[in-house]
């Protein structure tokens, strides 16, 4: 008898602690996913008046600007992370064109309020791909706790599933080509 109620005590213990570290990683994943969203929402802010700089000195950029700002709606419109994924892709490809387009127009490079929002949207940038990779490794802990044996037989009646990982789109893999 107390060997029994040994067993189940142990069995108890393992199985708290099983899904105590799993809630822990699936926190760490939400943080994750917290992070990029907040660094997307400052980039989201930033476009607008990119686009207006650049519209002073580009006006017959039409098309690039509109699509910048579909591109940006959209973005701001999706609602889970995998949505978020697919679209931000298009959304980089539009904003490399806005900054291939300003190479052509010297008054506009020199213009201080537009290397401002180049600067903070490079440093933006490089804080959405950090963002990207810690989401990514805290997704890859996740998973692979969840999939080995014996958390496998126990993630799915606590609840747990796999999430996906940021990639980059097609969109984001090709070079930016512009016409004139």
């Amino acid at each position: 008898m107390v060997y029994a109620v040994i067993a189940i005590v142990l069995l108890v213990a393992l199985l708290v602690g099983l899904y105590n570290r799993l809630a822990k990683q699936r926190i760490v994943v939400d943080e994750a996913s917290s992070d990029i969203e907040t660094f997307l929402k400052q980039r989201y802010d930033m476009i607008p008046n990119l686009v207006e700089i650049v519209k002073g000195y580009a006006t017959h950029e039409k098309e690039t600007f509109r699509e910048i700002t579909e591109m940006r709606a959209k973005a701001m419109s999706a609602g889970s992370l995998s949505e978020k994924m697919e679209i931000e892709g298009e959304l980089t490809k539009a904003l490399s064109k806005i900054m291939a387009v300003a190479e052509n127009y010297p008054e506009l490079k020199a213009n201080t309020n537009f290397l401002e929002l180049q600067s903070s949207l490079k440093g933006l940038e490089d804080n959405i791909q950090k963002s990207r990779r810690f989401y990514n490794g805290a997704a890859r802990d996740f998973n692979t706790m969840i999939a080995v044996f014996p958390n496998n037989l126990l993630a799915g009646v606590f609840g747990f599933s796999e999430v996906p990982f940021f990639q980059a789109g097609e969109e984001e893999k090709e070079n930016v080509k512009i016409k004139f």
